[in-house]
């Protein structure tokens, strides 16, 4: 895009532009400006808490009166308790090691030239999100670490709670003298907004969708703007032949039920025939004391005969479904390699598990699943930034380039190779086979 044409920008090109300039001067800062800045954020959070409370109110109050769920409802919900948490957040960032300047790889080539591949920012980073208006403040602090802009585009039923929390940020990162413009709200509360920030491209290097699917999907599919695919979570539990059934249930029970409304929840479990008739019993009667509604296959509805768990039939719909419930999809199957199989059918690519004492099955499991995090007697629950060692996540990518997993500080930066000679120049060679030249 030209920059001849500023005065006719649109509100929304508008500040890509002024995240652009802004982000030139972020880029080179050192940690301590950053984490100055970060700090700064963390008191004005806690210090400003009654003027941000009182803007969430109206949005919670408008969910109310257009019905919203209360699981929604908690979900855009901010108190002086949960703010303060945001701020330990933001604090915990601060100390965090800065991904900037590392270097990846660094070599001296015969010819004594000095090649080095360093981290760098990304530049301008887009966040599309759903009504947790804490992901403004999180998303904020990740980029600012990791030397980036930031252009926040929150959900509608959030808009009054964004734009007091942008504002409370953009002060704080002012006042410890950053361009405030490192961290902007992106204007407007239609999806207009939203289609012209998708189409930024050379203004925005970057977009990270965070929501459902039907978000991810249009953003994907609908953007000119690279994006950070951050994936639904249809996870699977396979309990092999030779599992332990007491740890099975256990990591089944973690998996589904210790938090239902999160992307790393099992939503499917796959049982193998040899261990069925031990382990489904069990598994039945802890699901329904937990308060979860099976829906299985004929071999498990056959099981559940004269207990008392809430089974229904499963359809293929129920296969591919993230219920984000308490529901879970079952299956008895008869091998591991069919478990794998139903499995790349059905995943989404997210995070399997499988449950079991052989050495053998685990190694072909982890072998054949291609997710992003495959665990071998341990919940998909661990599939999170945080429980990483990360510190803190920007979300769980599900795609296969750049970064994949829970995306940390390193994976808000890029890459460039610094090659530093000393009066060097190429001379003419033969081109070898895979060249780029020739």
């Amino acid at each position: 895009m030209s920059s001849d044409h500023t005065s006719t920008d649109s509100p929304v090109l508008a500040v890509a532009r002024r995240a652009r300039a802004a982000a030139a001067v972020l880029a080179p800062l050192p940690r301590k400006a950053k984490d100055d800045a970060l700090l700064a954020i963390a008191e004005a959070l806690v210090a400003r808490s009654g003027e941000i409370t009182a803007a969430n109110a109206e949005d919670v109050a408008r969910a109310r009166e257009a019905g919203t769920a209360e699981s929604v409802i908690d979900r855009l919900t901010l108190t002086e308790e949960r703010i303060a948490a945001i701020a330990a957040d933001v604090r915990n960032v601060v100390g965090l090691p800065d991904p900037v300047g590392e270097v990846v790889r660094g070599y001296t080539l015969p010819n004594g030239l000095d090649v080095r591949q360093v981290r760098v920012p990304l530049g301008v980073v887009g966040i599309i999100y759903e009504a947790r208006p804490n992901v403004t403040v999180d998303a904020a602090a990740l980029c600012l670490k990791s030397g980036n802009a930031v252009l926040l585009r929150g959900s509608a039923s959030a808009y009054r709670s964004n734009t007091a929390l942008v504002e409370v940020l953009r002060d704080a990162v002012a006042a410890a003298g950053l361009p405030a413009d490192v961290i902007q709200l992106v204007p407007g509360e239609s999806r207009d907004s939203v289609r012209e920030l998708m189409r930024a491209r050379g203004l925005v290097d970057v977009l990270i969708p965070r929501g459902g699917a039907s978000l991810i999907r249009t953003v994907v599919e609908g953007s000119t703007v690279p994006v950070i695919e951050t994936g639904t979570g249809n996870c699977h539990v396979y309990v092999d032949a030779k599992a332990d059934p007491a740890m099975a249930v256990g990591i089944l029970l973690n998996s589904k039920a210790q938090r239902v409304s999160v992307c790393n929840s099992a939503e499917t479990l796959l049982v193998h025939q040899d261990i069925a008739d031990t382990f489904l019993p069990l598994a039945l009667d802890a699901l329904a004391e937990a308060g979860v509604t099976v829906h299985g296959d004929e071999a498990v509805l056959k099981a559940a005969e004269g207990g008392r768990a809430t089974v229904v039939p499963a359809t293929e719909e129920d296969w591919e479904t993230e219920y984000l419930s308490y529901d879970l999809a079952a299956a008895v199957v008869p091998s591991l390699d069919a478990a794998v199989e139903h499995i790349r059918r059905w995943s989404s690519g997210h995070t399997e598990a499988i449950v079991t004492t052989s050495q053998a099955a685990a190694r072909r499991f982890t072998q054949l699943v291609d997710s992003t995090t495959v665990a071998v007697n341990a919940s998909t629950r661990f599939t999170d930034g945080s429980e990483f060692g990360f510190g803190a996540e920007i979300g769980i990518s599900t795609q296969k380039l750049h970064a994949r997993g829970p995306m940390g500080l390193p994976e808000l930066t890029s890459t460039k190779y610094i090659v530093t000679g000393d009066g060097h120049v190429r001379g003419e060679a033969t081109p070898t086979v895979g060249s780029a030249e020739g």
